[in-house]
């Protein structure tokens, strides 16, 4: 997996500045794992919500801002791998809401471990710290993800527990928009309770899961690199289908939030071909062609209840890491 670039504009302070964007999970490939590598994913890197954080050397460990129990924990285990102290002070300025089906753990450690190795003149690849920061155990894109963007597919996790490796990354065209449905009362299935959903969870059946291949190679990646929006819409519909029903034991039914399932009902009344939730949700996701198609649905969904709705582009690109080298 790829380093993520270098962007040496240096600050006069001596201070690392991450900003990475949070990714969307569309669904696993082969959860019935019969031929020696289970899950198997495709996702999307997004510009909305992202994270910004900052570090610099200190006496100390120092944690400000959102999320400071998990960046201190991140922290701790970066500086473990690096073989470095823990003497930095780190403040998140911007955090991707988490559990809600953005991936922002990963996210999150990847930029504290970037940072930390930045400040100590060390290489970073996101694939080196995945298990340092008990990241990509089931899914790849998130570290890809946070190393290039774009659309990404995974291999799965293999018998040696390695992080699943990427075997398609592709751009998202420039056009397209992702409409999403953010239910801040609610939060996605995390932590022990997902552990046991994917313990408990009878196997997934083999034909749906030869289908779900199927469909990714053959409809879904044909359609990005075409820019055929329908084509790519219906796919990842047709996936989210089979997956949602799935998990529906394990989170109340195909997606988490009822206010959000009402909201895609209405979207698939109207013929839009591709939509679904990310990961456990609760966050509800809407492909769309341009930014004026995005923006006439939102007017016509948008009711100013509690549910947000933010327009979205994919991000083609990774994390920038700024600062002294």
């Amino acid at each position: 997996m790829a380093e993520v670039p270098e962007r040496n504009e240096a600050a006069a302070d001596g201070t690392v500045r991450v900003e990475a964007s949070a990714r969307l999970h569309f669904g696993f490939l082969d959860l019935h794992g019969g031929l020696g590598r289970r899950f198997g994913s495709i996702g999307l890197a997004i510009d909305e919500p992202s994270l910004i954080l900052t570090a610099r050397r200190a006496t100390h460990l120092a944690v400000a801002g959102q999320e400071a129990d998990r960046v201190r924990g991140y922290a701790e285990a970066a500086a473990s791998h690096l073989g470095c102290g823990t003497g930095v002070a780190i403040a998140v300025e911007r955090a991707i809401p988490a559990h809600a089906g953005f991936g922002s753990g990963t996210q999150l450690g990847l930029a504290v471990a970037a940072a930390m190795a930045r400040l100590n003149g060390a290489p970073f690849a996101a694939d080196a710290f995945a298990a340092t920061l008990d990241r990509g155990n089931r899914s790849g894109v998130g570290l890809c993800a946070f190393t290039e963007g774009g659309l990404i597919v995974d291999g799965g996790r293999g018998p040696d527990g390695g992080p699943p490796p990427v075997i398609a990354r592709l751009p998202y065209p420039e056009d397209w928009r992702i409409v999403l449905i953010v239910d801040p009362e609610r939060a996605g299935v995390h932590g022990v309770p997902e552990v046991e959903a994917f313990r408990d969870l009878p196997r997934f059946p083999e034909a749906q899961a030869a289908e779900i291949c199927r469909i990714t190679l053959m409809q879904v990646l044909p359609s990005i690199t075409l820019a055929e929006p329908q084509g790519f819409g219906a796919g990842i519909t047709r996936i989210q289908a089979l997956i949602g029903d799935h998990f529906a034991p394990h989170q109340g039914g195909r997606y988490a939030s009822a206010a959000v399932a009402e909201v895609l009902a209405n979207v698939a009344a109207r013929g839009v071909p591709g939509y679904g939730q990310s990961s456990w949700g609760p966050t509800g996701f809407v492909l769309m062609p341009s930014e004026a198609d995005a923006r006439t649905l939102v007017a016509d969904l948008d009711r100013g209840g509690p549910l947000r709705f933010i327009i979205a582009r994919g991000r083609n690109h990774g994390a920038s890491v700024t600062g002294p080298t």
